[in-house]
């Protein structure tokens, strides 16, 4: 989409989207994924709950994408107004081994989630300011939240956050996001080395 895909149709080199507005953002679907892999020890049969903002939240775009390669159930848990886009489901929805639902309220899958993938509200994708702020605090999530949480559910965040997760939840082994940055940097290192063919 966007910038990425005029740029790829102009280039006769191999392009690396690390992100491209509030559509796509494949390099950090790839390092999400082997973090989920890394905390879990499988990607096939999990539970994975993404939530906060999946209308502009451009990395749940991408994950939701590569995980219909898998046999996963994705839970959507949004506000109204920032629901994923019908387009991703419908790509998803092509793959017959995963399972999409929709939900407001993280109540109704915390219990069974194998990983919260929470991402922030994102205040500069907003033309109307009223319904950010409408929306922004529409999930937190913090260490009661965790009460609820399997006890070995991992806790992603793409990062930057604001407010979603509390700090409080740093300290508890769940909290995976730490973990997943610096996955980033190894997934992204191996991704330019098979670019330049060094790997």
């Amino acid at each position: 989409k966007g910038s990425a895909l005029e740029a790829s149709e102009a280039l006769k080199k191999p392009l690396l989207n690390a992100g491209d507005g509030a559509g796509e953002h494949p390099t950090q679907a790839l390092l999400d994924l082997y973090t989920i892999l890394d905390e879990q020890g499988q990607i096939d049969g999990l539970e994975i709950t993404l939530l906060g903002d999946l209308k502009y939240g451009r990395t749940t775009h991408s994950l939701a994408k590569l995980l219909s390669r898998y046999n996963v159930t994705i839970n959507y848990v949004s506000p109204e107004e920032l629901k994923i886009p019908e387009d991703v489901k419908l790509e998803v929805s092509k793959s017959e081994s995963v399972t999409q639902r929709e939900f407001s309220n993280l109540d109704d899958v915390i219990a069974s989630t194998d990983v919260l993938y929470v991402t922030r509200i994102q205040k500069e994708r907003f033309e109307d300011q009223s319904i950010y702020e409408a929306v922004k605090n529409s999930f937190i999530v913090d260490c009661k939240t965790l009460e609820k949480a399997k006890s070995k559910c991992s806790v992603m965040h793409p990062l930057p956050r604001v407010n979603e997760i509390a700090v409080e939840v740093d300290s508890d082994p769940r909290a995976a996001y730490f973990r997943q940055m610096e996955n980033g940097l190894y997934v992204r290192m191996a991704l330019i080395g098979l670019t330049l063919d060094v790997l």
